[in-house]
Formats: structure tokens, C-alpha cells, sequence
């Protein structure tokens, strides 16, 4: 099934997923499939057995050269040159003005070798923006976004999964690490990180062997009650984990600190960085609005947009909502003014027309027991 136009981009994976008939749909300018069995039968996969993704959307930019920690270091707000080889970081490309233009993964994958991924309706502009502040740098950008199969394996039963499949020895891969080496015999660069909130992995490989490398995943864990998943489930399981997406809960329009991320912008790094002056200005002050969960204790789902209400008046907007199938019950994540962004605070969020009881609650609304090293940095967006 489809609902697109033939002006969008394919993954190398499009065909499998029209093979076992996919929902298709439109984001972030390609077509991607939102589900396949169902959202539900999909999210609860993941956090008890094992989901499988195409996320060929992404961006993969790789920066190659004597400069590129240093070059990196001043067009991000974080400081990859602080980066382990063979480990990662959660970052932003933000604007002069502190705005985010995207939030990103950087990996360092030698001395002087990056990996940047970008969200799919970024990756043009984190491109370009990169471009041009390695200006001057002796580093080199090399785009790899259309070169690039990406497909992650994520829950508690992915790394029995991929396990048999590798030469990378899974057990010493910490979160928020990457390794080279192969998967189903082809070249591979595994990562363990995700946007699930579960244990879990993405597998970036040459283009055109994505089929293959699904396939493989794909028979590796038929037994283990694996099965395809798509962006409908990636959201709410993102959403469960307290995870922002951006358009929704970043954009232009916000800065790290309002997103509670102040802890990713390294101010007291060596030299500057594009947006230090705003941001140290943001980070001197208190946010005025900050991002918040919301339990929805009455009826209804709150959606993005929805005004979020105190004493009537509106004090905040919805960026995300759902029913959280692990849950049970509605959850939102929504920006409010300061003075009401407290856990346990009692607000409303207007749905259909109706004040409907919402309360302030710490993020995230979903947390695995951990059985590899913990980060508390979020994951890659859509």
C-alpha cells in the first residue's frame, strides 16, 4: 500500500518493504514504510523481542583530514575531539543565533576520521552547513547519504540476533560505540545505538546490499520472533523513551537549554563554535519555556500542536502524543512556560475543544534495564 508521489526517494530497500506489504508513506522527502503488521504488534515487538528497521533515509556524511576533530569541534555544539576512537556522541548543528538546525550522532572512527548522521530531512542542509564551516580546515567532507544502507536491529533479543552473523565481538561493544567489520560476510560499520530506547544496533553498509543484509537479519532472527517494523512504531517507541524528533520537539525556533540538552553544549571547550556567543547567553539565564512529559490522566490523546492549559489560559504546546502501548495510557511531551514545567504539576491540554487533566512528569516515561554501558545522551532522529 502506498501514499506517495513518484517525486519521492527509495531506499535500496523499497521493493522488500512493498513485498511484504508495507504502509508507504511520505517523510522527510523519501518514501519509508510506517508499518507493516501494525504500530502496536510492532512496538511491542521491540521492547520484548526484536524490531527491524530501514533507516537508509539518514544522512551519512564522513569527515576525513589532520583537521577534523578541530573542524567539527567548531561547527558543533558538543566536542568530538574529546571522542575515544571507536566511540560516539550526541551532538547539534546549531545557527549564530543557538537555534538548532538538527540534532545529530557523531562517530569517531579513526584518529582523523568522522561519521556524522544526520535526520533524512536535514541531511541536505547539515551537508551543506558543514561544507562550509570546514572552510579553512584541512578536512575534507565526504556526502555518503546515497552510498549508504543503514537498517538497525533493536531490543532485548537483538544482539543474539547479530551475534552469529558478525566477526565484531558484540559483548565488548559498549552504547554509543561503533566497530568496522562485517555482517552476513559483507563490510560493515556496527554501531549500538538507536532511537528505541532498547538495546539494539545499526548496520551502515554500501548501498545496494541493503536487501541483502536484511534478508540476512531477517532469517537470522525469524525464529526469535523478529519482525519488520516502520516509522509508526520508531515514534512511539522514541516517544516512550523521552526522545526528542525534530520538527517536533526541536527546530529552529529552540535552543538546547529550553530542550533540557544544555548538558550536550560544551561552552568551556578549546576555541569557538558557531552559535557560543547565544548559546552562553541561553545558558546563563532560565529558559522561559521548558520540554515536559505529560501524563494525560483524562480521556483523549493529546497530538502535536494541542495548547497545553493552566488555570484555563494557555501555557504550552504539544510537540508529541500518544497512547503508550507500554504504558497504558496517553503520554505527551509538550514545551511550557517555566513557571509550570515542575513534576507533579496539574495542567489540562485542550483536546476537541475540551480541557482534558494532564500532569508534569519526568522524562523519560520508559526506562529498559540496562545491560551495557549507559549514556545519557539521546539517540538519531528520523
Amino acid at each position: 500500500m502506498t501514499d506517495s508521489d513518484d517525486s519521492l526517494r527509495e531506499t535500496a530497500l523499497t521493493d522488500t518493504h512493498r513485498a511484504l506489504d508495507a504502509r508507504l508513506i511520505e517523510f522527510g522527502g523519501w518514501l519509508m514504510p510506517v508499518q507493516y503488521r501494525g504500530i502496536l504488534e510492532e512496538h511491542r515487538a521491540v521492547r520484548e523481542r526484536a524490531g527491524l528497521f530501514d533507516l537508509s533515509h539518514m544522512g551519512e556524511l564522513f569527515i576525513d583530514g589532520p583537521d577534523a576533530g578541530d573542524a567539527l569541534a567548531a561547527s558543533l555544539v558538543s566536542d568530538p575531539r574529546t571522542l575515544a576512537v571507536g566511540r560516539a556522541q550526541y551532538s547539534m548543528l546549531c545557527a549564530d543565533d543557538g537555534g538548532i538546525i538538527d540534532d545529530l550522532i557523531v562517530y569517531r572512527l579513526a584518529h582523523d576520521r568522522f561519521l556524522v548522521v544526520a535526520n533524512a530531512g536535514n541531511a541536505t542542509v547539515v551537508s551543506d552547513a558543514l561544507a562550509d564551516r570546514l572552510e579553512g580546515w584541512d578536512a575534507v567532507l565526504d556526502d555518503r547519504s546515497m552510498a549508504t544502507s543503514l537498517v538497525a536491529i533493536q531490543g532485548p533479543a537483538a544482539a543474539g540476533i547479530l551475534r552469529p552473523l558478525t566477526d565484531i565481538a558484540l559483548d565488548e561493544l559498549r552504547y554509543y560505540a561503533i566497530a568496522e567489520g562485517t555482517v552476513a560476510g559483507m563490510p560493515a560499520l556496527v554501531a549500538r545505538t538507536g532511537y528505541t530506547g532498547e538495546d539494539g544496533f545499526e548496520v551502515f553498509v554500501d548501498w545496494a546490499r541493503g536487501p541483502e543484509l536484511w534478508a540476512a537479519l531477517a532469517a537470522a532472527g525469524s525464529g526469535q520472533g523478529l519482525i519488520p517494523c516502520g516509522l509508526g512504531a520508531r515514534d512511539t517507541l522514541r516517544l516512550e523513551a523521552g526522545m526528542p524528533l525534530y520538527g517536533n520537539e526541536l527546530d529552529r525556533a529552540t535552543n538546547p537549554y529550553e530542550a533540557g540538552l544544555g548538558r550536550v553544549v560544551k561552552l568551556d571547550k578549546a576555541g569557538t563554535f558557531v552559535g557560543r556567543e547565544a548559546l552562553a547567553s541561553a545558558a546563563a539565564r532560565d529558559p522561559d519555556r521548558r520540554l515536559v512529559g505529560l501524563a494525560i490522566t483524562g480521556r483523549g490523546i493529546a497530538r502535536h500542536g494541542y495548547p497545553v492549559l493552566a488555570g484555563g489560559r494557555p501555557v504550552g504546546t504539544v510537540t508529541s502524543g500518544t497512547q503508550s502501548p507500554t504504558l497504558g495510557q496517553p503520554i505527551a511531551m509538550a514545551y511550557v512556560d517555566r513557571a509550570h514545567a515542575e513534576p507533579g504539576t496539574i495542567l489540562a491540554v485542550e483536546i476537541r475543544g475540551q480541557p482534558v487533566d494532564a500532569e508534569v512528569v519526568s522524562l523519560p516515561f520508559y526506562r529498559r534495564a540496562r545491560q551495557v554501558a549507559p549514556s545519557s545522551s539521546p539517540t538519531t532522529v528520523a
